[in-house]
């Protein structure tokens, strides 16, 4: 099984070239970040040519302090399409293959009625990328719009962009839905990333209510050949923390 290192929480007291090349030392398949857009894109390319890691996705911003996405909130609808199209541009500076719309805070018909407003627009502006929706759980994001993977699945089918597709995080599913076996077969077509973490401490996926022994093996089993997220909060340096990969690597 191959792995793409999360940036956001592995290696965060670096910055983003050099984590980049700490998780290529480290044998890391691929990166991928949350919020890259402090750094130029031009250091951001440099460190993944030098490296021959593709970026695979990056998060659009999440609004003002304390807010998580801004897409599905009624009357912010310029402000969302702003950072839609600022991430979009930025994934294209770095040859980086999806991007990750986040909902925000929200409830509601009217709510919806923007988030797949917002949706749409991202998929026609990005055909050449794939548009990420994902489901985050009620405890660490209370109040997020999108918290189960049928509400997401509904969502891709109404709209029917190719390019919309379910970030399955086995973390926040875990929380919200379990049952991740059936869920992952089940829902296979419309995937497009899957991450890990320990389930409850969001630690190393090593320990915790998932095997992910077993979730990697079914995976497989599937035909799934791209790198799963790693986004996990290290307990210390992401370098010592890193016990886990040699063996799931192996699967």
């Amino acid at each position: 099984m191959q792995f793409s290192a999360n940036l956001g929480f592995l290696w965060s007291d670096l910055a983003l070239p050099d984590a980049i090349r700490a998780a290529a030392a480290a044998g890391f398949d691929a990166v991928e970040c949350h919020w890259p857009y402090a750094h130029a894109p031009e250091a951001v390319s440099a460190a993944l040519a030098e490296t021959g890691l593709a970026m695979l996705g990056l998060n659009t911003l999440r609004g003002q302090p304390g807010e998580n996405g801004l897409s599905a909130i009624p009357g912010r609808e310029a402000e969302a399409r702003a950072e839609i199209d600022r991430a979009i541009t930025y994934a294209r500076a770095i040859g980086c293959g999806s991007v990750h719309v986040m909902a925000g805070v929200a409830e509601g018909p009217q709510a919806e009625t923007v988030f797949l407003a917002n949706l749409d627009h991202a998929c026609r502006a990005a055909p050449d990328l794939t548009i990420l929706i994902e489901p985050l759980n009620s405890y660490d994001a209370p109040g997020y719009f999108l918290s189960r993977s049928d509400q997401a699945v509904a969502l891709i089918e109404r709209l029917g962009h190719p390019n919309l597709k379910l970030m399955f995080d086995c973390y926040h599913l875990q929380i919200m839905e379990g049952d991740l076996t059936r869920r992952l077969t089940r829902l296979l077509p419309v995937i497009g990333h899957v991450q890990i973490a320990a389930v409850p401490d969001r630690g190393t996926p090593d320990h915790g209510e998932v095997d992910y022994r077993h979730i990697c093996a079914v995976l497989r089993d599937l035909g799934w050949d791209r790198p799963l997220g790693a986004e996990y909060k290290p307990v210390g340096a992401t370098g010592d923390s890193l016990g886990w990969l040699p063996e799931l690597r192996r699967i």
